[in-house]
Order: C-alpha cells, then sequence, then structure tokens
C-alpha cells in the first residue's frame, strides 16, 4: 500500500478494482485544517481510458509492481505487433492499439522494453530518440530565419515540422514523445 501523496507517474496502482497506470502525479499540500491533495491523470490498463482524478493525501492504494523486459521486435500482423524475448526465444504478441500511434515507428529486430503488469504487458517503451528518413518535403529553403518551419511526411507516413533545409531523403532524429524535430542525423543510414 501506498499514500497517494506518493505517487509517481510511471507507477501502477488498483484502484476500486482497476488497474491504473499513473502519467501525471501532482500533489499539493493541505493548509490548517485542509488535508493535502494529489491531482492525478491515470490510464486504466483495461480500457485505455484517461482519466483525472484527485485523491486525498493521506488515501492508501495498491502499488503494483511493473516487470520490465528487453525484447526485439519482429512483426506486426493485423492489429497485433510480435516480439522476441532475446533470452529464451519467447515470442509475445502485443496489441498495436496497446503501443499507439508509436507503432508506426517500430522496426525489425528494434530492441525496446516491454512492460508488463501480472504476467500481461502494458506498455511498450521505445527509445527515446529514433532517426527517420524524410520522404517528403518541399524543396529547401535556405532563409536566415530560424522560426520558419515546414511539413514532412516521414517513411512511416507520419507528417511533422522540420525546419526549412531539410530535404527530401535527409535522415532526421526525432523525439518520440513529443513527436518533434531535433536536428539531422550525423553520418549516412542505411
Amino acid at each position: 500500500m501506498i499514500a497517494a501523496s506518493q505517487l509517481r507517474p510511471g507507477m501502477a496502482i488498483r484502484y476500486e478494482g482497476q488497474i491504473y497506470r499513473v502519467l501525471i502525479a501532482d500533489y499539493h499540500p493541505g493548509q490548517g485544517k485542509m488535508g493535502g491533495v494529489t491531482h492525478t491523470r491515470l490510464k486504466n490498463l483495461s480500457t485505455g481510458a484517461l482519466w483525472e482524478h484527485s485523491f486525498r493525501s493521506d488515501l492508501k492504494l495498491e502499488d503494483l509492481s511493473i516487470e520490465k523486459a528487453p525484447m526485439d521486435y519482429l512483426y506486426a500482423d493485423g492489429d497485433q505487433c510480435y516480439f522476441m524475448n532475446p533470452e529464451t526465444f519467447e515470442q509475445l504478441a502485443v496489441p498495436t492499439a496497446l503501443i499507439g500511434e508509436q507503432a508506426r515507428f517500430l522496426q525489425p529486430e528494434m530492441r525496446v522494453t516491454v512492460e508488463f503488469l501480472e504476467d500481461r504487458p502494458v506498455n511498450v517503451i521505445l527509445p527515446d530518440i529514433l532517426e527517420v528518413r524524410v520522404a517528403d518535403t518541399a524543396p529547401p529553403s535556405h532563409q536566415q530565419t530560424d522560426s520558419v518551419w515546414k511539413p514532412a511526411k516521414l517513411e512511416n507516413g507520419i507528417e511533422i515540422m522540420v525546419p526549412q533545409f531539410i530535404k527530401t531523403g535527409d535522415v532526421i532524429r526525432l523525439d518520440v514523445a513529443d513527436m518533434k524535430y531535433i536536428d539531422r542525423a550525423k553520418g549516412p543510414k542505411s
């Protein structure tokens, strides 16, 4: 059991029979006779629904342990993505909906971290930064204005904003969590 005031992003809890992952936890101490409160944003791991809720800071919640395992991405088939444990060679199917939009960045043999809760996969963590190729964008412009960006379509079909000097075929580094351009990749990518 854990007090609501000790909730941190990334934790898993059981509340009213449902299992949630804590996405945001913001503790506000109370004043005088008013007790503190923890404002949270939770993701229901059964339904995927997001829920914003405030807990009294002294409320006891069941803390669930999340196991992490490195896995190699194999392929996608329909609405499932298949991963393999590199040590035991066991294969695991994870619903694409669980991975979300980031599933489009998976490449064969990519090493990712799969999180398990009660022997069930609940999350797939991709690297924070990936190198991706620009499939289509407007011709480069070498203006001196750094604040002007243009849309670019990546090889996987996702559209992001990039600086004017980026051209079709360039390999860029992308912040996967925010889907934002970081910089141009150094060296060739095959």
